[in-house]
């Protein structure tokens, strides 16, 4: 349904004559069948004509919200736009309509169901339209009406033909008919009509074309149809009922702490729980073909994309479906052992789908320490090599099919061969658009960050309970004070997961001011120095540069110690790369072996 909002600018957009989009429907008979659904709120007997002419692909909350309002002749149920339950009946100020200046979604009301509007917390009847003579004395049209007209004539004559006014009255209400309600009954509407021929996949590409707004005709929506002919109910497996919770529901909440609203599964869609299926699907016929003899080109492909999801049968659902839960379960405890706790820290949402696959092909061997490792290796190198941003449905299936043969002694899958990462890329990963941004938060925490003031590693419970998110380590206002750029300042290499009240004691003070403010009151007390010491170097910062203040020695340090982390997690070596301008501006007595950082193939 459409909130109420939405529902009188769409009144207003056509009493005016104003265009409302496109419709667009699909000619039934063709060669899939999909099961018809009435529009909300159409009377029983709509639903005993199983072979409808046409189906409505888009354009069904405008038709729905207009058939609501103007023939069903019953309450709408709608939301207000902070999507509280209401029930509306929709009418025209006649007087407002009328008028040039004013805007016509100000003509246009909603009223409670009982048609009394209050005012002052209840206590007040700002508007009561509860009977017909009431809706004619203050001029409001019910929606209900706008092809009834003659019916309401008839009330008006009724309620008074006598009246003083009456004459002035008629004039006014047969201008409103001709200006405003006539659009109603003219009004045409551009439909697109694709014929019974069209294929699945065709049906969704023109649907993307031309859908400006509204719910996008997903591949789940069209397989939700065709199961259904079948007497299977995907969409509630999906979203549940008031008997059952949905998958949807279990996974986010998969693993999630009470303190949480969710947990790190919580962004996954029911197309990446279709393409794990589909991934299982695809390299079981793959095999099967390949068990009856066909090679190369003739073996089917094993795949995750669109055409492969629309062509996914019931059986094979109904086969893997378990197995795919299962298989995003164990994703979740794998982000979860990789420092990524939340799904706002997750690097690609788009990689889960494989990693969900290959831990459920995976199954109990994931224990394996062996095992492990490389599947936390090929996990990394798709963060790092950034290799999951654009167009991954080729990827997906390859990783499904190369990550657990490289596991079982076959070569490294493409996804760790692709990867290359540049040292200088860190110093332009400033915000968390960025994969490779959140993996470097994600690795720190995982090789035991610990924060700043407590000492405490930031283990998945302690993360959630502090609220750590990633700080500045030399702060924004210290940097702006010294002239230090943005764009150095604002890198990864200056921040690191932080709790919030570490982040607030440190403000905007030099690091040598701040890091007194995190010790003991008393200077000479050196344990507490030492205790702040090992933390900063479980965040990779050399102590003595922080102390002294040296932003440029410390950028330098740590990028060199956030490069040897990252190599260590993909097992790849990282390109340096830095200028003769970065090496003058080294230290004196740097060794020259030092100074000539050579280039990491």
């Amino acid at each position: 349904m459409w909130d109420e909002d939405r529902i009188s600018s769409l009144i207003a957009s056509v009493s005016r004559g104003f265009p409302v989009g496109a419709l667009m429907t699909l000619e039934s008979g063709g060669n899939v069948e999909f099961k018809p659904r009435p529009v909300e709120g159409a009377p029983e007997q709509a639903r005993a004509v199983l072979s409808p002419e046409s189906l409505l692909l888009d354009g069904q909350q405008r038709m729905t919200s207009l058939y609501q309002v103007t023939l069903r002749d019953q309450v709408v149920h709608t939301v207000t736009p902070k999507h509280k339950k209401v029930k509306r009946w929709f009418y025209i100020d006649i007087n407002k309509a009328l008028d040039p200046d004013i805007d016509r979604e100000e003509a246009i009301v909603g009223v409670p169901e009982d048609r009394i509007v209050r005012s002052n917390f209840g206590r007040e009847v700002s508007l009561d339209l509860s009977t017909r003579e009431l809706e004619i004395e203050n001029l409001m049209y019910p929606m209900s009406m706008v092809f009834r007209w003659d019916d309401w004539m008839d009330a008006v004559f009724e309620w008074g033909e006598d009246r003083e006014n009456f004459k002035e009255l008629r004039t006014k209400v047969r201008q409103f008919k001709t200006e405003v309600l006539d659009n109603f009954a003219n009004y045409q509407v551009p439909v697109i009509a694709l014929g019974k021929s069209t294929s699945k996949e065709a049906v969704c590409v023109v649907f993307e074309k031309v859908n400006t707004g509204g719910k996008p005709l997903d591949a789940f929506e069209l397989i939700t149809a065709m199961y259904a002919v079948d007497g299977h109910e995907l969409r509630r497996d999906w979203y549940g009922d008031e008997q059952s919770i949905g998958r949807q529901a279990r996974l986010k909440e998969a693993l999630r702490l009470p303190s949480e609203k969710s947990g790190v599964l919580s962004g996954v869609g029911n197309t990446d729980f279709l393409q794990v299926v589909s991934l299982f699907h695809t390299r079981d016929n793959r095999r099967k073909a390949a068990e009856e003899g066909k090679q190369g080109k003739d073996l089917p492909k094993v795949s995750a994309n669109r055409q492969s999801l629309l062509s996914l049968p019931l059986e094979s659902y109904l086969r893997y479906q378990e197995l795919a839960d299962d298989g995003f379960l164990r994703a979740a405890k794998f982000l979860i052992g990789l420092g990524i706790y939340r799904v706002y820290d997750l690097p690609y949402q788009s990689q889960i789908v494989p990693l969900a696959a290959i831990l459920a092909d995976l199954g109990n061997r994931i224990e394996i320490t062996s095992v492990r490792d490389k599947v936390v290796q090929w996990y990394w190198n798709g963060v790092f090599g950034e290799l999951y941003g654009s167009t991954t449905d080729t990827r997906i299936a390859k990783d499904f099919l190369e990550v657990p043969a490289w596991i079982d002694g076959g070569v490294e899958p493409s996804t760790v061969t692709d990867a290359a990462f540049r040292a200088e890329r860190l110093k332009t990963m400033r915000m968390r658009l960025s994969a490779a941004y959140k993996g470097v938060n994600a690795l720190l925490l995982r090789a035991g960050a610990k924060d700043f003031r407590t000492g405490q590693q930031f283990v998945h419970t302690v993360f959630f309970d502090e609220n750590v998110d990633i700080h500045h380590i030399f702060p924004q206002d210290w940097c702006k004070a010294q002239g230090i750029d943005r764009t150095e300042f604002d890198s990864i290499i200056n921040k690191t997961p932080l709790s919030a009240r570490t982040n607030r004691i440190i403000g905007g003070s030099a690091p040598s001011a701040y890091l007194g403010k995190l010790e003991s009151t008393d200077a000479s007390d050196h344990a507490e120095a030492h205790a702040v010491d090992e933390a900063l170097r479980s965040h990779l910062i050399d102590p003595a540069l922080l102390r002294a203040d040296d932003f440029a020695g410390f950028m330098r340090a740590r990028q060199e110690e956030l490069v040897l982390l990252i190599e260590e997690a993909t097992g790849r070596s990282v390109f340096r790369e830095f200028n003769a301008a970065e090496e003058d501006d080294a230290e004196d007595d740097t060794d020259e072996n030092e100074a000539e950082m050579t280039i990491a193939s």
